[in-house]
């Protein structure tokens, strides 16, 4: 891990800790406040636990010009990221893809879309629809492996983060307050529920925070989709092409379609936000992060419409290979930090516990 970003972090930390205006704006300040020196392992939790709506800034009076030149999103942000890097497995990866996100999606997806083309020219499969392209072996074959390996490196990822924040042990207690807090996005909606100044200093919006509802709901709508069309298969002996009127559908489609509207809105925000408020050299990264969610959603959404005509060979590849980089990819990209922030949330609960 960087000093240097700690060494900053833990300036700003002890400046705030004395001033403690911004006490009610979010869960950062009320854990902030209850430390009197700053671990390493207290900076690395404090940071996961911020959200980045960056109302603190615009509310502090210790800001440039002043002496003490305050930034505390943009010095948190910096050691989230830094955290994020460090305890990744394998390491250098996550370092590669913060430097080159967006290139690095791009490649991605097209190399494997290419790859799933070229599987196409060898021949029909011999099944129906879209395992007429590519069989329903082939698919576990190739994704099972790819979903199992981020799974993999994310657990390894969080028992650093764990260990390195001094986490107890977790109770159903912890979980519940965690996930709470994290189904309403608790923390974007700032001390007052007017939202936060993410995309502009002036003005209080809830934004952002409906973006990234409208990004998870409809993430977990989908997965709620494939594991509904993964029971049908081995269960009840079902296999796709499924109807609209059938769960695999029903849930699939206004899924794909909140993680179209919600990734369009976090990149249009991203785009007017002031990017000295965040950790710059990761921009690339999360933009790539949020395109390669945006082609995920939109390329299943045309598969489905374009399913029975001649672009959908073309359409399964390209949304094969986006939803593969998305799963090889995911403990690089700030998907990894929705697990970090329940961590976070959960090791706060148990902070809040501790006080009772």
């Amino acid at each position: 891990m960087q000093t240097d970003l700690r060494q900053e972090a833990r300036r700003q930390a002890e400046i705030c800790n004395a001033c403690r205006y911004c006490e009610g704006y979010c869960s950062v300040f009320p854990a902030l406040h209850q430390e009197r020196f700053f671990t390493d392992g207290n900076l690395t939790q404090l940071a996961n636990l911020c959200h980045n709506c960056r109302g603190c800034y615009y509310a502090c009076q210790y800001t440039a010009p002043h002496e003490f030149d305050l930034n505390l999103p943009m010095a948190l942000a910096e050691v989230r990221q830094d955290s994020w890097e460090s305890f990744a497995w394998p390491h250098p990866l996550a370092q590669i893809f913060q430097k080159n996100g967006v290139m690095i999606a791009v490649a991605t997806v097209l190399g494997f879309a290419v790859l799933f083309l070229a599987m196409r020219t060898l021949g029909s499969a011999g099944g129906e629809g879209f395992y007429a392209v590519l069989s329903h072996n082939a698919m576990v074959a190739i994704f099972l492996p790819a979903f199992l390996f981020p799974l993999l490196s994310i657990t390894i990822s969080l028992r650093r983060y764990w260990e390195g924040t001094a986490g107890k042990r977790i109770t159903l207690a912890h979980i519940v307050g965690a996930f709470g807090s994290a189904a309403n996005m608790k923390n974007l909606a700032g001390g007052h529920g007017d939202g936060c100044n993410f995309e502009d200093e002036d003005k209080f919006s809830n934004a952002r925070r409906l973006a990234h509802q409208a990004v998870m709901y409809g993430f977990l709508l989908c997965f709620a989709a494939t594991s509904a069309g993964t029971i049908l298969h081995y269960a009840f002996n079902m296999p796709a092409p499924y109807p609209l009127w059938s769960f695999p559908k029903l849930l699939g489609v206004p899924g794909g379609i909140l993680m179209v509207l919600g990734t369009v809105e976090l990149a249009r925000l991203k785009l007017k936000a002031d990017r000295n408020l965040g950790a710059s050299s990761a921009w690339g990264g999360e933009m790539g992060f949020v395109l390669l969610l945006f082609l995920v959603a939109l390329s299943g959404l045309l598969l489905y419409w374009l399913g029975g005509t001649q672009l959908m060979p073309l359409m399964l590849a390209i949304h094969l290979g986006s939803v593969l980089s998305f799963f090889l990819l995911t403990p690089y990209t700030k998907m990894a930090h929705g697990f970090y922030r329940l961590a976070a949330l959960i090791r706060d609960e148990q902070r809040k516990a501790a006080l009772e």
